[in-house]
């Protein structure tokens, strides 16, 4: 099975940093775009940034500049760099993956278990 681990997270004040790593395992052929989503309470869950396998990156409007997403395609692992964080940053953050599993599967988005962020003072 595949798995996708996010790691990281945690209580920073505004203005702060906080980076975020999530690791793919398990049967895995292959691996197109990688992105981290996140939801906060109450919201649905929203694109906070992708990042293709030849390293193409799209962000939210409300992280560009502040966040940088990157990826290692030996490790297959994704991570998400979180600078100047805002109180609004604050919200569970999602790993996410299209992963083809065996040269018989097709391709699906797998998912993280998520891992909380909070930003306060």
């Amino acid at each position: 099975q595949v798995q996708l681990v996010e790691s990281g997270g945690g209580l920073v004040q505004p203005g702060g940093s906080l980076r975020l790593s999530c690791a793919a395992s398990g049967s895995i052929l292959s691996i197109g775009v990688m992105g981290w989503y996140r939801q906060a309470p109450g919201k649905q869950r929203e694109l906070v940034a992708t990042i293709t396998s030849l390293g193409s990156t799209n962000y939210a409007d409300s992280v560009k500049g502040r966040f940088t997403i990157s990826r290692d395609n030996a490790k297959n692992t994704v991570n998400l760099q979180m600078n100047s964080l805002k109180p609004e940053d604050t919200s569970v953050y999602y790993c996410a993956a299209d992963i083809r599993p065996t040269v018989v599967s097709g391709t699906r988005y797998y998912w993280g278990q998520g891992t909380q962020v909070t930003v306060s003072s």
